[in-house]
């Protein structure tokens, strides 16, 4: 089915993205898969693109797009690329910056924002603890004010971009209450005395993306790198992981598609056997319905729309459907499947943890059954 979603902006947009993975990404990402991370020259290259400003205001030397489709189509091919990549430039461009944007201070916006655009600059943003998971109530960091200062004390893990980052969005409880209320975010930059990463996590998949563990004594933060008031607490209804799931799965199955078209077994390819043929009828159409309703999604966010129970529905089904499609492409694939040099192999250990991040898909229902009145 033909997307209306796009126009031809978006789609001149979405040549230069899928150039940039072919040119610049292809090239080294054995290099970035030994490394565990993304290296600094690729981050400045995603920045000259204006690929990391699309939340960025051009004052700040962002893009100034104001339009989540421009994102939408980054997302998809960088995930379409590889997962990892996608999800950590994902994070750096989707998710930081609104929260530079929407709530910090001029000075705060001229501080950052520039160099979170250019890509001289990497962010990250730390909410996960080691006991608490998708828990907000359990949420232990704690940040006390001490005079001007406040003096930060926790620890974070499973953060992407964390071992590299050079300034971290972290959450702290500043006051009693329930859930996200009570919670201040603050702005920690790299070198902060008392500020300490741990090691990169060897995670099943996703080994692009670095993602490590953050440790937090006494780090003092002065007051201008609070983000917005006390205790305001945070939200988000970012489409992005609906986006990149949906996107990832849809190119892998264009690719087992083509590989079922020349596979070969008893005589004929596998895809005309009668099983597989309805198996991958099924799996389109599953996808193009996927993506039919994140799209809507998409636009609803550009229109300023998206309420957070929708939001919760994209996340938690592109997930499920990302990962029970990619399964069966392992499947159609035989024995090959299995193999790390096949690219279904690695997609399928980078989608797994899709139903846990961002909150995992049991929250995502919680919060669809709350709003239901259950």
């Amino acid at each position: 089915m033909h997307r209306t979603l796009f126009n031809k902006d978006h789609d001149s947009f979405r040549d230069a993205v899928r150039q940039f993975t072919e040119r610049v990404l292809a090239p080294r990402h054995e290099e970035m898969l030994r490394r565990k991370s993304i290296p600094r020259d690729i981050w400045q290259e995603a920045g000259a693109l204006g690929i990391l400003g699309l939340s960025v205001p051009e004052e700040y030397g962002g893009t100034g797009a104001s339009d989540f489709r421009f994102n939408a189509v980054a997302d998809e091919e960088l995930a379409g690329f590889s997962f990892g990549v996608g999800a950590s430039l994902a994070l750096h461009t989707d998710t930081c910056p609104p929260y530079l944007v929407e709530l910090g201070t001029e000075e705060q916006k001229q501080r950052w924002l520039p160099g979170i655009a250019s890509g001289d600059l990497i962010s990250a943003i730390a909410m996960t603890e080691p006991s608490g998971g998708s828990d907000l109530a359990a949420l232990k960091t704690t940040a006390v004010r001490h005079g001007e200062d406040w003096l930060v004390n926790g620890s974070k893990t499973f953060i992407t971009n964390g071992h590299q980052a050079d300034l971290v969005i972290v959450a702290a409880r500043t006051g009693p209450g329930e859930r996200a209320k009570g919670i201040s975010l603050f702005v920690v930059e790299a070198g902060t005395p008392g500020f300490e990463r741990g090691r990169k996590l060897d995670k099943v998949g996703q080994e692009e993306a670095d993602t490590a563990e953050l440790f937090f004594t006494d780090v003092r933060v002065p007051d201008s790198h609070r983000l917005g008031e006390v205790g305001q607490g945070f939200a988000s209804m970012m489409p992005s992981t609906a986006v990149t799931s949906t996107g990832h799965v849809a190119r892998l199955l264009h690719e087992t598609i083509e590989y079922a078209k020349e596979r070969r077994a008893f005589g004929e390819t596998i895809g005309s056997f009668q099983h597989n043929k309805f198996l991958i009828a099924e799996l389109v159409t599953r996808v193009e319905v996927t993506q039919a309703y994140v799209d809507q999604c998409v636009l609803a966010h550009t229109r300023g729309e998206l309420t957070p129970v929708d939001a919760a529905k994209a996340k938690w089904w592109a997930a499920e459907t990302q990962n029970s499609v990619l399964d069966e492409c392992v499947q159609l694939h035989g024995g090959y499947g299995y193999m790390n040099e096949y690219r279904i192999a690695r997609a399928w250990r980078d989608a797994r943890v899709t139903k846990i991040w961002a909150g995992s898909n049991e929250i995502m229902k919680e919060v669809i059954g709350r709003d239901l009145g259950l």
